[in-house]
């Protein structure tokens, strides 16, 4: 079983104090613990040299929801690697479910984000899953590989291995629906399936791929137990320092466990 990794994701919360509140409540709690997991706060654009400041002298890393697939130049609104770099920022996320909903990013995008993370040497937590009429119409396996094929299989072994990735089922994602950990690990089992066929075995098995569908205090300790489960992509429980703490306390179980 792989180390376990868990990443909040607090979208578009939190004010300036709220913010400062809460990375400091969960900085002053892990950091009483001897920690296995890797943990990562992924704030607002705004709020990231306060993340990457207590990154420096905590247990935690810092990471950005997004970045741009241009270097540099005229894209008003737009962030760069280059930027996330220059603030320390050692992860971002890249093709949530909700930048391809509501900003129409598409998979040829998504893979030159990945490219311009890659090249900052920011690890990109590439996220990938179905809409619910594509699980009801029997597709979500192939809808699966096609996002894991157009963003990632142009990556060489060596890219390949600094990668993480995030299984979300849409439909599962502040719906109040979960998927059971049985769906969820035959997701996980299948794409892992996918990058060693890609990939070989030893890539496959080191790669980590997290659960993205509304992990929370209640569910963490048995989706983490699966096989091919190796920890969470955390949205509205990352809010509150009490439930991230308890995801993170999961993930230490099963670390301790096995």
């Amino acid at each position: 079983m792989n180390p376990k990794v868990i990443v909040a994701n607090w979208k578009m919360n939190k004010s300036f104090e709220e913010a400062e509140d809460l990375i400091s409540e969960i900085a002053e709690a892990i950091d009483q613990w001897t920690l296995q997991t890797q943990v990562v706060i992924c704030p607002p654009f705004p709020y990231l040299e306060l993340g990457s400041d207590h990154a420096d002298e905590s247990q935690f890393s810092c990471g950005a929801q997004n970045c741009s697939e241009f270097d540099n130049g005229a894209y008003t609104g737009e962030v760069s690697a280059e930027m996330l770099e220059g603030l320390e920022v050692d992860f971002c996320i890249v093709g949530h479910s909700e930048r391809r909903a509501y900003f129409n990013e598409t998979n040829v995008q998504i893979a030159k984000k990945i490219d311009q993370l890659l090249k900052r040497t920011i690890i990109p937590i590439v996220c990938c899953g179905e809409k619910l009429e594509e699980r009801n119409n029997n597709n979500h396996f192939d809808i699966v590989k096609s996002q894991i094929e157009e963003t990632l299989f142009h990556l060489d072994n060596d890219m390949m291995e600094n990668v993480i990735i995030a299984y979300e089922p849409i439909w599962a994602i502040g719906t109040g629906v979960n998927a059971t950990p049985a769906q969820a690990q035959e997701m996980h089992a299948f794409i892992r399936s996918l990058i060693e066929k890609k990939y070989g075995t030893q890539i496959a098995y080191n790669l980590p791929i997290l659960y993205g569908g509304s992990c929370n205090p209640m569910n963490a300790l048995e989706l983490f137990t699966q096989n091919d489960i190796d920890g969470g992509l955390i949205g509205g429980a990352s809010l509150k320092a009490e439930n991230f703490l308890s995801i993170i306390e999961a993930a230490e179980t099963v670390i301790k466990e096995n």
